[in-house]
């Protein structure tokens, strides 16, 4: 099955505390369902302090948000849409915003 959400894509989040921030997919990780989006869902984890991080303390990151809380973001509208496929006439699948019509995939 085609990926309907791609490392690069721009996606707007649909729920949660970061609801209706945008923000670009860096990680997607297909057999958990997840994507890690940059700026969004940051967390606090306490580190002890090692070799490789002799001062340890509080590191804050990017964790992974479950793929049904994203939505890809509209190429010309800018909002989310939900995405679709088409076959083109030289053979290529692309992926299209079922909102606009327009292709996602360049």
């Amino acid at each position: 099955m085609a990926a309907k959400i791609k490392k690069g894509d721009t996606v707007v989040v649909l729920s949660g505390k970061d609801k209706g921030n945008v923000g670009k997919v860096t990680k997607v990780f297909p057999e958990a369902e997840r994507v890690i989006v940059e700026g969004v869902h940051i967390i606090a984890k306490h580190v002890k302090p090692s070799m490789e991080d002799p001062n340890g303390g509080i590191k804050r990151y990017e964790a992974p948000i479950h793929v049904s809380k994203v939505a890809v973001r509209d190429p010309s509208t800018g909002k989310a849409t939900r995405v679709g496929f088409k076959t083109l006439p030289d053979g290529r699948k692309v992926r299209v915003a079922k909102g606009s019509g327009v292709q996602i995939d360049v």
